[in-house]
């Protein structure tokens, strides 16, 4: 029986890809960003701060906050996008002059998230284009249409994967496969929307959303190895080494935000490979914070509409721990702690 040691020395090529992918995509991240830092001060690219919340009243409370970040670079997702597509590039360049045997540029593997983050990305650099410009009623795409093209997308891929991959059950840890069938469609939906959703709520504090999101794609980096999709995991490091680049000049005080053309693109690819692993299951624990943040909106809203009372002082979560009086740094922090605890939770569930 091969034993996992047995399995790494067999893949050790493999591992010089995975680990020197993450290394230079985080170093050509770091370069990038300070030069494109200054093109958006110089472009005066800078975050607006909303003027209604989710439900439709004056964000009174978000705006004392965070009246001090009003203007702050965005868009800083596209140096985590970009660093991939130019690490990805490159590893096809390294195969192609035979400098290198593995291009990250695989159909069978890294297609589907690479089309997913481009897509996605231009969907959010559009919303993020329409707060700078403060169209839209909350300075932005509104949220149903938003949420209408990411469901479209979400449906084209599910097709994709039903119809082309032959994709149609979902593993359940410890109890084994459970075929799907058709349903496999609704599924596949719900996973991309509600993860491109959960990380752009949980995007609002300095360093929240990269933070969480690096552990998220190194722990699918580690569960795509044992699953034998080597390239997929050499990928997943990629995008865990450009946001933390990206991450290097996000925490606080915030140099520039990601954006929606970042959170929007990276919690859509981050399902595409939960899918792709056969991990939807496990993608909720990993990703346990981002589901907190999602519910805590989810439950502002209802109590609201149903009750006229909040639960929460404000939503997200992470904006009612600093109205409760916390430093914004201690809230990213003990969330990124609670962060890593629940991806090694996720990472022992991924094996049974």
């Amino acid at each position: 029986m091969e034993t996992p040691i047995d399995f790494i020395q067999q893949n050790l090529r493999y591992l010089t890809l995975i680990f020197g992918s993450l290394v230079l995509a985080f170093i050509i991240s770091l370069l990038l960003a300070p030069p494109f830092i200054r093109i958006l001060h110089k472009y005066k690219i800078g975050k607006q701060l909303r003027d209604k919340a989710t439900t439709g009243e004056e964000a009174v409370i978000f705006k004392e906050l965070h009246a001090k970040k009003q203007g702050t670079p965005t868009m800083g997702g596209i140096i985590i996008w970009g660093t991939v597509i130019i690490v990805v590039l490159l590893s096809s360049l390294s195969t192609w002059l035979n400098i290198t045997d593995n291009s990250l540029f695989q159909r069978e593997e890294t297609l589907l998230p690479l089309f997913t983050l481009i897509a996605t990305a231009i969907l959010g650099a559009i919303d993020d284009y329409m707060n700078l410009k403060g169209h839209g009623k909350t300075k932005g795409i509104d949220l149903k249409p938003k949420f209408l093209l990411l469901t479209i997308f979400a449906l084209i891929g599910a097709w994709w994967f039903y119809t082309r991959l032959g994709y149609q059950s979902i593993h359940i840890p410890f109890i084994g496969d459970a075929p799907l069938g058709i349903w496999y469609i609704p599924l596949f939906t719900l996973v991309i929307t509600a993860t491109a959703n959960a990380v752009n709520i949980t995007d609002g504090l300095d360093g929240l959303a990269g933070g969480l999101l690096a552990i998220a794609f190194l722990a699918f980096a580690v569960i795509a190895y044992f699953k034998g999709l080597l390239v997929l995991s050499a990928f997943c490091t990629v995008i865990a080494g450009a946001t933390l680049g990206f991450l290097w000049f996000n925490i606080m005080p915030a140099k520039f935000y990601m954006g929606d053309t970042g959170a929007i693109s990276l919690g859509a690819t981050l399902g595409v490979i939960a899918m792709l692993t056969d991990s939807a299951l496990v993608l909720p624990v990993i990703g346990l914070i981002f589901v907190i943040e999602t519910l805590s909106v989810i439950i502002q809203i209802s109590s609201k509409k149903l009750f006229q009372r909040k639960v929460f002082l404000i939503a997200p979560l992470h904006h009612h721990f600093e109205k409760l009086g916390w430093a914004e740094g201690t809230v990213v922090m003990r969330f990124w702690i609670l962060g890593g605890f629940f991806c090694v939770l996720g990472l022992l569930l991924s094996t049974v």
